[in-house]
C-alpha cells in the first residue's frame, strides 16, 4: 500500500536465497559502492582530477538509473499522493518563515535580490534540489531496500550515507541526515518525489540565505569546506576548489549556480 512503510514495489527477491537473488543483491552492492565512491572522488579531489571524477559520476549514475529503468511512476515521477503530500511542501515554507524571520531579526539574512534575479540565482539549485531527490530515493534507498531487509534499517542507512557526504560541515552534515531521514519515510509513504523535491530546495535555499558565511561556507562540503576563503565583492578567485552540497559535485558556490 502507498501509505504503508514497505519496500518498493519493485521485487527485492524471495525469502529463500537463490543464485538469481544473490547476482541481484551483488549487483546492488556493488553499484552502490562504485557510484558512492566516485561521489566521495568528487568531494575530496582537487582540480583538475575533480571534473573527470565529476564527469565520470555522472555518466555512471545515469547509466545506472537508465539500465534499471522500468517506470516513471515507479521512481516516484507520479500524481498519485501528489495532493496528499503537499502538506509537506507547507511545512518546509514554514520553517523557512521562521529561520528568515530569526535572521533578521539576529541580522543574518543575506541581501535579497528581486524575485527575477532571485530566481535567475538559484533556478540551478532548485533544479539540483529534485536530481538529489531522485539520487536519494531511486538510486541508493531503491537498493538499500533490497540489500536490507527491515525497511527503516535501510532509511537509516541511505540518510547516514547521504550526510557522510557533506562531512566536514557540521551544519550540513546534521541537516541532511535529519531531512534525509525524513525524506526517505515520506517516500515510502507516498511514492511521490515532486513534494519533496519542492521542499528540499525551499529548505535548501533558505539554509544558503539565512546563515553567516562562516558557519555554512557557501554550502560547501568535503575539500570545498576546508580550504574555503570568504570573498571579498571586489575579490573573487575563481581557481579556488568549490564543491557544494547543491550537487556534491563542482559548482559555484557562492552563487548556488550549475
Amino acid at each position: 500500500m502507498a501509505d504503508s512503510i514497505s519496500p518498493p514495489s519493485d521485487p527485492t527477491g524471495p525469502s529463500v536465497t537463490t543464485p538469481a537473488h544473490t547476482t541481484t543483491r551483488l549487483r546492488d552492492l556493488l553499484e552502490l559502492s562504485i557510484g558512492y565512491a566516485l561521489i566521495m572522488l568528487v568531494i575530496w579531489t582537487p582540480r583538475p582530477w575533480q571534473r573527470l571524477f565529476y564527469c565520470s559520476a555522472i555518466i555512471y549514475i545515469a547509466f545506472v538509473l537508465w539500465t534499471s529503468f522500468r517506470s516513471v511512476q515507479a521512481m516516484g515521477l507520479r500524481t498519485t499522493n501528489l495532493l496528499r503530500s503537499l502538506w509537506i511542501v507547507g511545512v518546509a515554507i514554514l520553517m523557512a518563515a521562521i529561520a528568515i524571520t530569526l535572521a533578521i531579526r539576529f541580522h543574518t539574512l543575506h541581501p535579497l535580490d528581486a524575485p527575477i534575479a532571485f530566481l535567475k540565482r538559484y533556478w540551478g539549485y532548485a533544479l539540483w534540489s529534485f536530481l538529489q531527490q531522485v539520487l536519494l530515493q531511486d538510486f541508493f534507498l531503491r537498493r538499500l531496500l533490497r540489500l536490507i531487509p527491515n525497511p527503516h534499517t535501510a532509511v537509516l542507512a541511505t540518510a547516514t550515507i547521504f550526510a557522510i557526504a557533506h562531512i566536514p560541515s557540521p551544519v550540513l552534515t546534521i541537516v541532511t541526515f535529519s531531512l534525509g531521514l525524513t525524506a526517505c519515510l515520506l517516500f515510502l509513504r507516498y511514492r511521490n518525489l515532486y513534494s519533496l523535491a519542492i521542499s528540499h530546495a525551499i529548505l535548501g535555499i533558505t539554509l544558503a540565505i539565512t546563515l553567516p558565511n562562516p558557519i555554512i561556507r557557501n554550502m560547501r562540503v568535503g575539500l570545498g569546506y576546508l580550504t574555503y576563503r570568504e570573498h571579498h565583492p571586489h575579490h573573487r578567485n575563481h581557481s579556488d576548489h568549490v564543491v557544494s552540497t547543491k550537487a556534491w559535485v563542482m559548482a559555484d558556490a557562492p552563487t548556488l549556480r550549475f
